[in-house]
């Protein structure tokens, strides 16, 4: 079991956010939490089962500027 978590600026939300939900659609994994900031930074954290999924995920959410993530394992 993995944990990716995924941090993104207000502005990348405002500009990817339909492009990142269609992105973690893609992957059979569960968002554990998902929390908005005052400053309208995001911080969003999902379970996923496979490894090569979760590294796959982390390399797909750097695609979208503004947009950090990593993973560990659960």
């Amino acid at each position: 079991m993995w944990k990716v978590n995924v941090t993104c600026s207000g502005q990348a939300w405002k500009i990817y956010g339909s492009e990142f939900k269609a992105l973690a659609d893609k992957y059979s994994g569960d968002c554990i939490t998902s929390k908005k900031m005052p400053d309208g930074q995001r911080i969003m954290v999902y379970k996923i089962e496979d490894v090569s999924d979760a590294e796959s995920f982390v390399e797909e959410c750097q695609q979208f500027v503004g947009f950090s993530s990593d993973f560990e394992s659960l």
